[in-house]
């Protein structure tokens, strides 16, 4: 039986992968967070590792919190460096694959065109750079997908839908950031493409291709424009202004644009990825189903 290592599976694409796992047969899966498998003790990790032999490994364990990095430069480092150190480290040597999830704050949000994989890296946040050594880190071993996304939300945790849906029930007027685009990801979409990859190189029905793969919903959208969509679609009365970045001073640097190009993910991978809208629309759902 083909063994699937889920790391970091409580928070938002770990918990969606919980959900997609359960559309697949005669895998065994094993979800771990930090209670379980702490990958920032290299002896634990090892010995977990090494005992349960998985097949895959998909890490989603990650430090995100882009503002306090800036304060908690070691345990960014920690986390999403040192950390993947001592997964690759534990299955050195084996035939273990390992799909490791990055982000568009390697990129420094300059370009007007979509970002391949093989364009020029410059993070400007302290986040941006420690995920970016994990990445280093994580193609040291030879069978390694990294996956990078963008603006993830799901129905689990902490995210832009929830925190605007929140503020849209409590506030008559908002402010949003219309000068940087991107992508909302709904991560119940990459955690069915990821699970797709998976199936589809064991069934041999595609190719393993290591390597960058970026992967986000389609289309193209500012935080403003995101914001309008998640106000109508919740039949919200809030009235919503657009601002500049300027105008709401952060900690972290955010990436002006951070639009994906996806074209090589879906052509290798033979993925479909759904317009960021309907995907949108489908989260909004199963939040009004989970409420009732």
């Amino acid at each position: 039986m083909i063994t699937i290592l889920v790391t970091g599976s409580m928070g938002q694409l770990g918990n969606e992968l919980v959900i997609a796992s359960k559309n697949y047969y005669g895998y065994e899966f094993i979800f771990t967070d930090i209670d379980q498998l702490n990958i920032t003790d290299p002896e634990k990790s090892s010995k977990f590792i090494e005992t349960e032999k998985p097949d895959w490994i998909i890490n989603c364990a990650a430090y995100t919190a882009v503002d306090k990095a800036e304060l908690e430069k070691e345990k960014a480092y920690l986390i999403n460096s040192s950390g993947v150190t001592n997964i690759i480290n534990a299955i050195k040597g084996s035939d273990c694959r390992l799909i490791h999830i990055s982000t568009d704050y390697v990129y420094n949000g300059k370009s007007n065109l979509p970002y391949a994989e093989s364009d020029p890296l410059e993070p400007t946040s302290l986040y941006g750079k420690s995920k970016l050594a994990g990445e280093q880190q994580a193609l040291l071993h030879p069978d390694t997908l990294v996956i990078r996304t963008s603006w993830l939300y799901s129905s689990f945790g902490n995210n832009f839908l929830k925190t605007i849906l929140k503020l849209t029930r409590e506030q008559e007027l908002l402010s949003i950031v219309y000068d940087q685009v991107g992508t909302p990801t709904y991560a119940a979409d990459l955690a069915r493409a990821i699970l797709s990859i998976i199936s589809g190189v064991i069934k041999n029905q595609t190719a393993f291709i290591p390597g960058i793969y970026n992967y986000s919903n389609e289309g193209v959208c500012s935080w403003y424009d995101f914001a309008i969509a998640i106000n109508e679609e919740a039949g919200s009365s809030c009235e919503i202004l657009p601002i500049l970045t300027g105008e709401y001073p952060l900690p972290a640097k955010r990436p002006p644009f951070s639009v994906l190009n996806k074209g090589k993910i879906k052509e290798t991978y033979n993925l479909k990825i759904p317009y960021w809208r309907d995907s949108l629309n489908e989260c909004l759902m199963k939040l009004k189903t989970v409420s009732l």
